[in-house]
């Protein structure tokens, strides 16, 4: 018995009847739930509100502070409206004058450049953490006696860059103090006077004196 009309341009064609037709679909789309199901496509995370206040907490001065904050709030406009320190200053608030220096860790810092949710866990000291009730520190004390200010506004990033100098390098040569002095501006000219203030205050350290 002849095949010929059994036969393709690939060889024998089988014959699919409607039951075999029906079954192979019906596995075929099993088999697609099955690999859906085992891939399934993550869900987007909501964006976080900007201005949705984060709970912190700050060490300021010896004190411990609980805020909340946004996350896009500078330390320095946290030290100065919410916590009322406002010796360090706004000043071009870019991070070129250092008026509003402070100390993070002991380490002089830009606070108009830092957020205040990454100075959390740190040890945060501004210009009125330095004196001992009345008692200036001996920078300060350094500061008035060689008139290391004009106008003033920058003087406390000034006392506070001296003050994160000394830390690291109690003998610091004039050029040393010219370096670690050199990412603060004073506009009134006074560098001569507070390289001189630095230097007395190394030397009242060095000899004992008042810290």
């Amino acid at each position: 018995m002849s095949d010929r009309g059994n036969k393709g341009p690939c060889g024998p064609q089988k014959h699919v009847n409607r039951r075999g037709f029906l079954t192979t679909i019906s596995t075929s789309a099993a088999a697609a739930v099955v690999v859906g199901a085992a891939t399934p496509v993550a869900a987007e995370a909501a964006p976080r509100d900007a201005t949705e206040p984060t709970p912190i907490v700050l060490y300021v001065n010896g004190r411990k502070y609980r805020l909340a904050v946004e996350p896009r709030e500078t330390l320095i406009s946290v030290l100065r409206e919410r916590l009322g320190l406002t010796g360090s200053k706004p000043g071009c608030e870019r991070g070129e004058c250092g008026a509003c220096t402070v100390l993070l860790d002991g380490s002089t810092r830009y606070s108009c450049m830092t957020l205040a949710v990454e100075a959390q866990d740190h040890i945060i000291t501004t210009i009125e953490g330095l004196a001992n009730g009345e008692e200036l520190s001996d920078v300060q004390q350094a500061f008035i006696h060689e008139d290391g200010y004009q106008c003033g506004f920058c003087t406390p990033g000034q006392v506070m860059a001296a003050e994160g100098l000394l830390r690291k390098n109690p003998k610091p040569s004039i050029d040393e103090v010219r370096l670690g002095m050199s990412g603060n501006l004073c506009r009134c000219g006074a560098y001569g006077h507070i390289f001189k203030a630095v230097q007395q205050a190394a030397s009242t350290r060095q000899s004992g004196g008042a810290k």
